[in-house]
C-alpha cells in the first residue's frame, strides 16, 4: 500500500512538472517571429514579463535571423514579426504579407576584432575603409551567413566597398550560418573580425581578446520594426492579441520599458516609435 501511494505521488509530480497549470494553459498567446539579437541580448527576458503581466497573455518567441523570421511569418506560422532589416520589412508589407509596419527602437552595428588588429583599423570611423583593410590584409573575418538583418547589413557594406567577400570564402572569410551569439563565439575563438549588433555585444561574455574597433559611422545605424502578419492571407492570425502587443511596444509605457533595459549601466536599445503612426 505504501509502495502504491509512493508511485501515485511520483506520477503526480511528473505530471505537474510536464504539463502547465490550468491557468497557464488557458492564457491566450501569440507567436512572434523575431531576430536572434532581441533574444540573445536579453531584451525579451526583460521586456516580455512586464507586458504579459499587464496584458494577461503570453508571447512565444521564435528567434531566427530576420530573413528566416520573415519566411516563418510569410507561411503564416507567426502572428507578429519583430525584425531589423528596413528594406526587407517594407517589401514584406508591399507584397501583402503584413499589415503596416511600426518602428520600435534602434541601436547600431559595430565592427569587432582582436586587440592585435592585423588589419590596423582600430579607432576608425569609416566602416567601408575598415572592411577594405580587412580584405586587403586577408585577416580572418566571420560572417553570420544566415540571412539575418546583421548579415544583410554586412553584405550591403561589402557592396559599398566594392569587394566580393565570397572570393575569400574558405580562407579568410568564414560563414557560420548561426545566430549572433554563436558567431561571436567563433570570432572570439579565431581572433577574427565580425560585424555585430551592439545589444548582443554588450550582453556577450566570452569576449576573449575581441574589442570594438570601428563604431560611429552613420551607415551602422540599426533600426527595428514590428508588423502584424496579414490576416487576409492567414485567417488564423490573432489580430486582436497581435495588435495588443504591437500597440504596447510603441506606447509610452512600452517605449519606456525598452529604454530601461541596460547591462552594466549601458543602454542596449533606444526607443524611437513615432506617435500616432
Amino acid at each position: 500500500m505504501v509502495k502504491k501511494n509512493m508511485v501515485k505521488k511520483l506520477l503526480l509530480l511528473v505530471a505537474m512538472m510536464t504539463f502547465p497549470t490550468l491557468s497557464q494553459a488557458q492564457l491566450p498567446f501569440i507567436v512572434v517571429a523575431s531576430t536572434t539579437s532581441t533574444e540573445q541580448s536579453g531584451l525579451f527576458k526583460f521586456l516580455l514579463p512586464v507586458f504579459e503581466k499587464l496584458a494577461g497573455m503570453q508571447v512565444r518567441v521564435v528567434a531566427l535571423g530576420t530573413g528566416q523570421a520573415l519566411d516563418l511569418a510569410r507561411r503564416g506560422d507567426a502572428d507578429v514579426a519583430f525584425v531589423h532589416d528596413t528594406e526587407l520589412e517594407l517589401k514584406f508589407v508591399a507584397d501583402g504579407h503584413a499589415v503596416g509596419r511600426r518602428e520600435v527602437m534602434f541601436n547600431d552595428f559595430i565592427l569587432i576584432g582582436p586587440q592585435s588588429d592585423p588589419a590596423h583599423i582600430a579607432g576608425g570611423k569609416d566602416i567601408v575603409e575598415g572592411l577594405k583593410r580587412v580584405a586587403s590584409s586577408k585577416s580572418a573575418f566571420v560572417s553570420r551567413g544566415d540571412r539575418s538583418g546583421t548579415h544583410a547589413a554586412e553584405l550591403r557594406l561589402w557592396g559599398i566597398s566594392g569587394i566580393d567577400p565570397h572570393s575569400g570564402k574558405g580562407s579568410w572569410y568564414r560563414e557560420t550560418g548561426s545566430g549572433m551569439g554563436p558567431a561571436l563565439n567563433t570570432a572570439s575563438a579565431m581572433n577574427a573580425y565580425i560585424l555585430a549588433d551592439r545589444g548582443t555585444w554588450i550582453s556577450f561574455r566570452n569576449r576573449g581578446d575581441s574589442v570594438i574597433l570601428i563604431e560611429g559611422d552613420k551607415r551602422l545605424f540599426n533600426q527595428y520594426g514590428v508588423m502584424l502578419v496579414n490576416p487576409a492571407r492567414h485567417p488564423h492570425v490573432k489580430v486582436e492579441l497581435g495588435n495588443r502587443f504591437i500597440n504596447w511596444l510603441v506606447s509610452p509605457e512600452g517605449q519606456k520599458t525598452i529604454a530601461g533595459y541596460s547591462i552594466d549601466g549601458q543602454q542596449l536599445f533606444f526607443a524611437n516609435a513615432a506617435p500616432g503612426r
